[in-house]
C-alpha cells in the first residue's frame, strides 16, 4: 500500500459538564460496523481538519461544535487501508446530540471506556483518555 492511499480522518472528543465522553456506535453495515467510536469521519479534498470535523459532527449528531486543540494523532494500518487519525477536543455550541448516522450514542465515564469495543486504531487514545491527568504512569 503506498502513502497516497492514506485516508485522513478527524474525530471529536466531546466531554459533558460531568466529564463523561460522548461515543457513538457504528451501523453494522459500515466499515468496522458494530464498534464504538468517537464522532467524526473522512476529510474531503480541499477541506480543513476543523471544517471536516464540524461537518461530520453536524451530520452524525445534529449539533454544532467548536473545535479546540489537537488531543491526539496517529496513523494506523488496517488490512484494507491506512488511516491518519486526528482527535480534537470539541465543545457543543448549539443543539442536543442525537444519533443521526450512528446506531447508538452514549455518554461514558473515561474509566469505563474498556467496557466498549472500539476499533484497533483507538487503542492508544483510549489509554490516554482513561488515565487521569494527575496520575503518573
Amino acid at each position: 500500500m503506498s502513502s497516497t492511499n492514506i485516508v485522513t480522518v478527524v474525530a471529536a472528543i466531546i466531554r459533558g459538564e460531568d466529564g463523561r465522553l460522548l461515543i457513538t456506535k457504528r451501523h453494522h453495515d459500515a466499515h468496522l460496523g458494530g464498534l464504538w467510536d468517537f464522532p467524526g469521519g473522512k476529510v474531503e479534498d480541499g477541506e480543513s481538519l476543523a471544517d471536516a470535523l464540524k461537518r461530520e459532527v453536524l451530520e452524525e449528531l445534529g449539533v454544532a461544535v467548536r473545535v479546540g486543540g489537537l488531543y491526539f494523532e496517529q496513523e494506523h494500518l488496517y488490512a484494507d487501508r491506512r488511516v491518519h487519525l486526528h482527535f480534537f477536543e470539541c465543545r457543543i455550541t448549539d443543539g442536543n446530540p442525537v444519533p443521526n448516522s450512528a446506531s447508538q450514542m452514549t455518554w461514558v465515564d473515561p474509566s469505563e471506556l474498556d467496557r466498549f469495543a472500539f476499533p484497533a486504531a483507538n487503542r492508544l487514545l483510549l489509554h490516554k483518555l482513561e488515565v487521569p491527568p494527575t496520575r503518573k504512569t
